[in-house]
Order: C-alpha cells, then sequence, then structure tokens
C-alpha cells in the first residue's frame, strides 16, 4: 500500500490536491445531510448504512495515519503531545485524544489491521481491540513472531464476522486458537490469576444518603457482573417496554435499579446462612394503632432506622420478615403469623388464575408479580387464594402508598384513585 507525500517536494505548503479532495468530502457529505432518509426505502437504508460504516473506518484510517505522525504539532504549539494541542484547540477530552494517538501508534506496526481499516473492513474499535490482543501475544515470551503474524490474519478475518466485544472474547484465546496443545495449560494458568485477582479486588460498599436512599459501590469479576446484568436486564427490558407502551418515559438506569431491588426483595431467604438456628430474618417493630394508619412509622431492625406504616405493610407481603407489634405500653403482641407468606404452591395457582398484574391499567406478566394480601396481615387477614392477589412491583408500592385509594373491580382487578389533599 502507497502512501501519497502530503508536501510537494519543492514546496512548503500543503498539497493542493489534498485540500481539494478533502473539500470534495466535505460537500458531498453536506449534499448527502440535505436528504432525509425518511422517505428512503428499507433496502436503501441498509444498503446506505452498510456503506457509511466502511466510509467511516476508512475516515478513521485517515486519521489514524495523520495522528501517527503529527509529533510536530506538538513541538510547534508547545503542547506536551499532539493530544494536548486536542484538547486545546479541537475540545477533544485529553483521555479520548490519548486513546487515539495510541491506537495511531499502535495501527502503524500491524499492516494487515491498517490495510483493513483503508479498505472500512475493520472498525476503529476492532482495530482497537485487535492491537490489543496482538501487542499482548508481542509481550508473550510463550509467543512466536509466527504466532503473532498468524494471530494478526485470524483477527483482521474475524472483523467481518464479529464485534467488537465479541472480537474481545477471541482475541484473549487467539494463541489458544493458534496451538491448542502449545498454549491451553498457559491460557488456563492465565485465567486463574485473572479470577485470584478478581477475588481479590472484589468488594462491597454502602452509604446512607440520609433521603431515603443508600448509594451502594461494588466491584467483582467480570463473569459475575456480566450475570448480573443479564439477570437485571431479563428484569428490567419487559418493563421499560411495558411502561413506553403505556406512553411513559422510563429511563434505563432507574429501571436497572428497580430491577435490583426486585432481585434483593425476592431472593430466597431458606438460601442464607443460619444463626442461632434461625434464617437470617428482618424485625419491624411499630405500634399497632400506626400499623393500622396511613401515616405511621415502623422501625426496621433493632438500631431505629424508620420506615413507613406504608412501606412496613407492603414488605410483609412478601419478605421474610417478623412484624413485632407493640401495645400502648410497649409490650410485644404479635410476633406474626406462621403462614404470612404464599407458598411456592400458592403462587402457581395465584399466577394460572390472575395471568398477570391485576392492577387496571398493568399487564405485567405473573413471573414478575408478587402476592399482596387484599386484607392485611395486620388486620388478621389470612395467606389463602380469595385474600390475594398478584401485583407487580411498582402496583405493590402504590397499593400501599397513602396517596392512593382502590377498589377491587368485578372483574378481579384493582382500580387506584389518586387521593386528593385538603387541608
Amino acid at each position: 500500500m502507497s502512501l501519497e507525500r502530503d508536501i510537494n517536494p519543492s514546496e512548503t505548503k500543503p498539497d493542493d490536491a489534498i485540500d481539494a479532495e478533502m473539500s470534495a468530502i466535505e460537500s458531498s457529505l453536506d449534499k448527502l445531510l440535505t436528504r432525509d432518509p425518511a422517505y428512503w426505502r428499507t433496502e436503501q437504508k441498509k444498503d446506505r448504512l452498510e456503506r457509511l460504516e466502511r466510509i467511516q473506518a476508512k475516515q478513521a484510517a485517515l486519521k489514524l495515519r495523520v495522528l501517527a505522525t503529527a509529533g510536530d504539532i506538538a513541538q510547534e504549539t508547545g503542547a506536551k503531545d499532539v493530544s494536548g494541542w486536542m484538547r486545546a484547540e479541537l475540545l477533544v477530552d485529553k483521555a479520548v485524544g490519548r486513546a487515539q494517538v495510541k491506537l495511531a501508534a499502535a495501527v502503524t506496526k500491524y499492516g494487515l489491521v491498517a490495510a483493513g481499516l483503508a479498505e472500512g473492513v475493520v472498525s476503529q474499535d476492532k482495530a482497537r481491540v485487535i492491537t490489543q490482543a496482538l501487542d499482548a501475544i508481542e509481550n508473550d515470551p510463550a509467543a512466536s513472531g509466527e504466532d503473532l503474524v498468524l494471530a494478526e490474519k485470524l483477527l483482521v478475518d474475524y472483523a467481518s464476522q464479529l464485534t467488537a466485544n465479541e472480537l474481545k472474547i477471541v482475541g484473549r484465546r487467539i494463541l489458544t486458537e493458534i496451538d491448542p496443545d502449545r498454549f491451553e495449560a498457559a491460557e488456563a494458568k492465565a485465567l486463574q490469576r485473572e479470577e485470584e485477582h478478581a477475588q481479590r479486588r472484589t468488594f462491597f460498599s454502602s452509604r446512607d444518603n440520609g433521603d431515603g436512599t443508600v448509594d451502594i459501590h461494588a466491584r467483582v469479576s467480570r463473569t459475575i457482573g456480566m450475570r448480573l446484568r443479564t439477570l437485571l436486564d431479563s428484569l428490567a427490558q419487559p418493563r421499560k417496554l411495558s411502561a413506553e407502551d403505556k406512553g411513559r418515559k422510563a429511563p434505563y438506569d432507574r429501571v436497572l435499579g428497580q430491577a435490583f431491588a426486585r432481585v434483593v426483595e425476592t431472593y430466597d431467604v431458606d438460601q442464607l446462612p443460619r444463626h442461632g438456628g434461625h434464617g437470617t430474618t428482618m424485625f419491624i417493630t411499630m405500634n399497632v394503632d400506626d400499623l393500622r394508619k396511613d401515616l405511621g412509622t415502623a422501625a426496621l431492625g433493632f438500631d431505629g432506622e424508620q420506615i413507613t406504616a406504608a412501606e412496613a405493610r407492603r414488605m410483609a407481603c412478601n419478605a421474610d420478615l417478623v412484624p413485632v407489634v407493640l401495645g400502648t405500653d410497649s409490650e410485644i403482641l404479635d410476633f406474626g403469623r406462621t403462614a404470612r407468606l404464599a407458598y411456592p404452591i400458592q403462587h402457581k395457582a395465584l399466577r394460572l388464575r390472575d395471568k398477570c398484574c391485576q392492577a387496571e391499567d398493568c399487564d405485567a406478566p405473573a413471573a414478575w408479580t408478587e402476592a399482596h394480601h387484599l386484607r392485611p396481615w395486620s388486620e388478621g387477614g389470612r395467606t389463602d387464594l380469595a385474600n390475594m392477589v398478584l401485583l407487580c412491583a411498582s402496583d405493590h408500592r402504590r397499593i400501599h402508598d397513602p396517596d392512593y385509594g382502590y377498589e377491587r373491580l368485578p372483574s378481579g382487578r384493582i382500580r387506584f384513585t389518586r387521593r386528593t389533599r385538603t387541608g
């Protein structure tokens, strides 16, 4: 592949031909931007998106070539490096600029990657993944120069079949594909070291914000992180789509947070360690009169953390809680009922009967719902099918919210009404 010189031998100014070619590109893009894709046929959109992907890769190839030779810009402007100049003049974040400069230097080392970019078959993201994998192989004492050449060829070939994330996974074990006998044992040891490193780096911390929320910060292994995200996505996606179908906005980070809360709330407490012969249990302590009021507070646990009476009633429907109800003299009146929680067979029967959330305006599938006591346990409600109904987590929270009233329709559905405040 020949590279055209940017400077004429007899002149010091940029070659007029290059300026004309870049102007032609800009002019063509300006014309294309006047077109409205809404009027294009589906096949035309597919074809043009494919071509734009190739054009973007070629543009990246050209930019990386320039960046690879742009050290003189820093020298002339006094910037620490070209990424510093990009930050000052092009308003490119320093980290982004450095990543591009680093990639430009890496691409110059690997001819097949550079050619793939220039041909539009390797995107910039894929080029970054491939060069990182190749750099790791270059630093691997067990790998030879021939291994490096073959790995580059294989990864560039895979780039036309895989996404960047999929290519990253392949890149980690490309040596095993080249020569299983030589590299499988080394790969197993590397994975073991990685997992041990992940275990040492794992942590969990939480901070009470004092406004009813808690910030959670954690680091886990990649596999655990992927499993958690997959689990949360499986809970969050249907709820997001259901909300959008009803014309409500559902920011995905919020829906993921609600999905995380759902996982915690529905965890099988029988799987928890046992302390003193009893499963780990959360105690709720409150006055019997407050328990029956819309407005009231309860103490969560034995250290006095306050929650509303409505939240206490909601939690008692489906969590492994012991409600410690106190009389007027603070004597213990009730430690809850032994059959407060719906048994698994009852959940199955409720799912067969209700099929989905029973709120009038909701169709969340039964698998995402919780069993709610129509007559609360605080008022002697029994845990039987006639006294239970399925509600999704959002509507279960709403039915315990003192700002809402509700009625059960003849169809069995729950109709909510917003209570008006007086005074």
